[in-house]
């Protein structure tokens, strides 16, 4: 599917009340996600063990 097609499906299944800002921010969320899964591929990343150490390190 198409950046466009994927933009406009994600608008389609959105309430009819939404703002311009809610639409950008999905949209946002979409590519961020999609960028993530794509460093993923490529090897990138850090182990979800490392993650939650951090998370925690965080928190505190």
């Amino acid at each position: 599917m198409s950046a466009k097609e994927e933009i406009i499906k994600i608008i389609k299944e959105m309430p009819e009340n939404s703002t311009v800002e809610d639409i950008m921010y999905r949209v946002y969320a979409r590519a961020q996600i999609e960028a993530g899964l794509k460093e993923l591929d490529k090897g990138k990343g850090i182990p979800h063990k490392e993650a939650m150490e951090r998370v925690s390190k965080w928190l505190n």
